[in-house]
């Protein structure tokens, strides 16, 4: 049977391929989302995608009212919390907007699931919990030493669920550690759409493509990387969104806490990404080489066989997919959602 699922921050980049993919698997999932980092188009996406509409609540998690309505007024069986900022640079020079966002918003949501009783909750966390690599491939028992307040926050938000659960055995909860998600749905509808610059690389070669912008920037060609360019773990957004839905089943079953990393376990160097886009567009990216930025690291990659066997996933679609598919999206939507 299938369960009706909170998908708090659903607007978004990864919410909206979680919510097609929870529709596909027959749940029902309701976003609710504040609309200060995505777009109300997004939501119509969805619908177009999945084949039926989604219910979408504008609200902030940190509105107790509003939290308090939207249990009491709906049948919510888990929830999936990937609401947050999650720019590292912007973190770092205005801290205090990430820990009144991220973690009081992060509080304020447990504490309706509570008065609810809807404990099953699946985290949005983050591979840069780990901070700085000490061993590659980085299993889930890798030291935590995160170097942003964005990864504090996360940190912080995996802290206060295991300290949640303790407390409350009744509570079923998936701590879930990306790495790079990149991609998009193969139907082009929906995608990464930055609001300003792009943070992450994917996004910034495509908006080169497009045309967008001049040329890349790659910062470091000196590393101890088979080609000198930083090598990260990126899987694709698809990938992702199943992984949370089969979290979601698998909290049906089982109580207690688990912590997973959410990676294929392979590394890709930033030239070969570039390369791959190249192929799967048609176009060259032009790029410049410039100094390494500071908290930057040569190489970080999963060990995500923990998620294999605990859920029984693991990430199918290979660099060149993920570059095809991003491509479809920009080329679809050259201005994103805003500019249909």
């Amino acid at each position: 049977m299938g369960k009706s699922i909170l998908v708090t921050g659903g607007a978004g980049y990864i919410g909206t391929h979680i919510c097609v993919e929870l529709i596909a698997a027959g749940h029902d999932a309701i976003v609710v989302d504040n609309l200060s980092r995505s777009l109300r188009g997004a939501i119509d996406r969805i619908a177009a995608v999945a084949g039926r509409p989604v219910e979408f609540v504008e609200a902030d998690l940190r509105d107790a009212d509003a939290m308090r309505s939207l249990f009491a007024e709906r049948r919510i069986d888990a929830v999936i919390h990937l609401a947050g900022y999650k720019a590292v640079g912007e973190s770092s020079s205005d801290p205090l907007l990430y820990y009144d966002n991220n973690v009081i918003g992060m509080i304020a949501l447990c504490r309706a699931m509570a008065d609810a009783s809807v404990r099953t909750l699946v985290y949005s966390s983050s591979a840069t919990v780990y901070g700085e690599p000490q061993f590659l491939p980085m299993t889930e028992d890798h030291p935590l030493s995160p170097t942003s307040p964005y990864g504090q926050c996360k940190l912080i938000g995996e802290m206060m669920l295991g300290d949640l659960q303790r407390s409350d055995p009744r509570w079923r909860i998936a701590r879930l550690r990306y790495f790079n998600p990149v991609g998009a749905h193969e139907s082009g509808m929906i995608g990464e759409d930055p609001r300003d610059a792009p943070n992450n690389l994917l996004p910034f070669v495509a908006q080169v493509a497009i045309g967008r912008r001049d040329q890349l920037t790659i910062f470091g060609d000196d590393y101890d990387t088979p080609d000198g360019t930083g090598v990260r773990d990126y899987i694709h957004v698809v990938d992702l969104a199943r992984a949370h839905v089969r979290a979601v089943d698998t909290l049906a079953d089982h109580e207690g806490l688990v912590t997973l990393n959410l990676g294929t376990g392979r590394g890709y160097s930033v030239r070969e990404l570039v390369t791959a886009f190249e192929r799967a567009s048609g176009r060259t990216i032009p790029y410049r080489i410039a100094g390494r930025r500071a908290g930057d690291v040569g190489a970080c990659y999963a060990d995500p066989s923990s998620a294999t066997r605990v859920l029984g996933w693991q990430a199918e679609r290979d660099l060149h997919a993920m570059c095809a598919d991003a491509w479809r999206w920009q080329s679809m939507n050259p201005r994103g959602y805003g500019g249909v």
